[in-house]
């Protein structure tokens, strides 16, 4: 007859149940922390968990509901030494999760939190929160027309006045105060290149300008750079105030620089229009008060408000590292009042704010809305049009600049971030996400633009516009894949070519950029993206440049080119086009490629060959030789 049982049992005797040794009351670092047996001795499901996107050790291990120890144990087996303390991604942290017994999902972290509200989603009592704020204002044009010195100006007669050696500081933004019917009003100006970084900004999703000054030299008129800004300006949908620079020359003609203007689409009101125009002089002041009064008036019209407080929000306009400092950001405040005891995220990086400093280099307690500060205390340094957000607690920081950069690792990888091409757009119009086919134009000739512009204009499609929101002469450059990048526009490039930046900066952007030499296969094209009738089409890659170095006769006359392949390869079975500076002077098949005596299929950089183009031999010494071919892209 067997013995009862003692109380605790003992070494080796069956325990209730029929199980043998210590009894189960601690868990095994690898035992699942709710895996329990069923009555039919089937183990229950694991159950799921929610992770943030990174944690510390110690994290998991309070999420999981286990010792630290069970997963450092765990990190060990699959080869990753850890600290309590130390941090760890998602990825990492699923696989522990997973050989735990657990389920893991990635949480959705809000990367918005605390971003711009729309005015339709706010409640009654949000509305009445509303408050005036001061205008934004960047000033744009074209190089030497005194945009740098009308800011300058500006400067020394609002922000220095009265002030012992001037301006303390630049910080890329600052205030001014105007005067306008007795009342102190204050204006925010940017201080960045121009429409560049306006459009870079832009390119981001960040809307960080109310108004544009657009500075036209009296004596100069409107320039390449002056309707640039003009696109840039429109697209961005920002009232446009001009100010006619450099009225104290004796050479000047403002009724002809008006003229101009009207001829691109910018009516001011002398002419019936909605645009104002100041005649301001960097050079002595004059007119200086009534273009900032001007400004301050369309800002009214504007009715610019923003809530005070809210949770702060802003746009980093410029970043820098310090020496001194260290990371050190200049922040223009959109939504709520930041403080100097923030915890804030931008983009990737994080940080507890040390300092807030204004425009004049003092240091302040809070900044509200569409006031510039510097702000130090960062974890590294931003980029330029990345917005800053205040969250509640450093680990609410940690998770969500994870989370934006594992967004951007994934957009990165897929290529898929930012893409517009003809067929992306057919997709959104047919989703109804979009009415408008926004097109960037650029033609060899003024008179290729008119007939073009007017053709594509006129195509109306199932009650769908194109809107043709940039044109100009010359090569495609990196400005015009930018307006296109900021706009979700498709760049049509007629009898020219993409400059190398500008090529980069298509695929980077993911810019869809069309080479054409007849109007009517644009138009075409358009009409068919429209209506969805758009068939497979065809990419240019570049394979290489040689540069000619010596003219060698042939028999049958004309001429042969000596080269030396620069860059890439030249590829026998290749197109090619003769380049003499940016003028394209010939464009045709590769006729024979050799190297020494040899005809060969391709010749690497670095190497000479000789090349005979099919149907050209008019060749100079230094013209460039472009190999090039073409690909199908398919459709997504």
């Amino acid at each position: 007859m067997p013995k009862p049982f003692r109380r605790g049992g003992g070494r080796g005797r069956p325990r209730p149940g029929g199980s043998r040794g210590r009894a189960n009351t601690r868990r095994g670092p690898f035992t699942p922390a709710f895996a329990e047996q069923g009555g039919n001795g089937v183990a229950v499901a694991a159950r799921p968990i929610q992770l943030p996107p990174v944690m510390a050790v110690e994290e998991l291990a309070t999420i999981l509901s286990l010792p630290a120890a069970a997963i450092i144990s765990a990190l060990i087996k699959n080869g990753i030494f850890a600290t309590m303390n130390q941090m760890i991604d998602y990825d990492t942290a699923a696989v522990v999760a997973a050989d735990l017994g657990f389920e893991a999902s990635e949480q959705t972290v809000d990367a918005d939190a605390g971003d711009d509200v729309a005015e339709e989603e706010l409640t009654e009592e949000e509305l009445m929160q509303l408050e005036s704020r001061p205008a934004v204002v960047t000033v744009m044009g074209h190089v030497d027309h005194g945009k740098t010195s009308l800011l300058d100006r500006i400067r020394q007669t609002r922000v220095a006045h009265g002030e012992a050696g001037g301006i303390t500081q630049h910080i890329g933004a600052y205030q001014v105060d105007v005067d306008v019917d007795g009342e102190t009003r204050k204006i925010t100006f940017l201080d960045t290149p121009g429409h560049e970084a306006f459009t870079a900004m832009r390119a981001r999703g960040a809307q960080a300008t109310d108004i544009a000054v657009l500075v036209v030299a009296a004596d100069d008129g409107v320039m390449p750079q002056t309707a640039e800004a003009i696109d840039h300006a429109r697209a961005a949908k920002v009232p446009i105030v001009v100010a006619l620079n450099k009225m104290d020359r004796p050479d000047i003609n403002p009724d002809r620089v008006k003229q101009q203007l009207a001829d691109k689409g910018v009516i001011i009101e002398d002419y019936g229009g909605d645009v104002p125009l100041v005649e301001v002089s960097a050079r002595t002041g004059d007119g200086i008060d009534n273009l900032l009064a001007t400004i301050a008036i369309v800002a009214d019209v504007a009715e610019l408000t923003a809530n005070p407080h809210r949770i702060a929000s802003g746009l980093v306009v410029e970043a820098k590292l310090d020496k001194a400092r260290g990371p050190v950001a200049t922040v223009l405040v959109q939504r709520g009042t930041l403080k100097a005891t923030d915890i804030v995220v931008i983009g990737p990086v994080t940080g507890k704010i040390r300092a807030l400093v204004d425009d004049k280099g003092k240091r302040i307690k809070t900044a509200g809305p569409s006031m510039p500060v510097e702000i130090l205390g960062l974890s590294a340094v931003p980029k330029a049009g990345d917005r800053l957000v205040v969250v509640p607690d450093e680990k609410t920081a940690r998770q969500q600049a994870a989370l934006y950069q594992r967004a951007a690792e994934r957009s990165a990888s897929s290529g898929s971030g930012g893409d517009v091409s003809l067929e992306d757009i057919y997709n959104r119009i047919k989703d109804g996400e979009v009415r408008d086919l926004n097109l960037v134009v650029k033609a060899d000739v003024q008179g290729s633009i008119e007939p073009l512009v007017t053709s594509l204009q006129r195509l109306q499609e199932e009650g769908l516009r194109v809107k043709v929101i940039g044109s100009g002469t010359g090569n495609v450059t990196e400005s015009d894949v930018m307006l296109a990048s900021a706009s979700k526009a498709i760049i049509v490039a007629f009898n020219v070519r993409a400059e190398p930046g500008a090529r980069s900066a298509a695929e980077t952007q993911h810019v869809d950029l069309r080479y054409y030499t007849i109007i009517y296969n644009v138009v075409d094209d358009v009409r068919k993206a429209l209506v969805g009738l758009l068939g497979p089409r065809f990419e240019e890659i570049v394979h290489g440049h040689a540069e000619i170095r010596q003219l060698f006769p042939v028999r049958k006359g004309g001429a042969a080119a000596g080269c030396l392949v620069t860059d890439g390869q030249i590829l026998r079975n290749d197109s090619a086009r003769v380049k003499r500076g940016d003028r394209v002077l010939w464009e045709g098949k590769i006729g024979t490629l050799r190297r020494v005596k040899d005809d060969v299929r391709e010749v690497a950089s670095g190497y000479e060959c000789g090349i005979l183009l099919d149907g050209f031999s008019d060749f100079r010494e230094g013209d460039v030789i472009e190999s090039f071919g073409q690909r199908e892209i398919t459709a997504i």
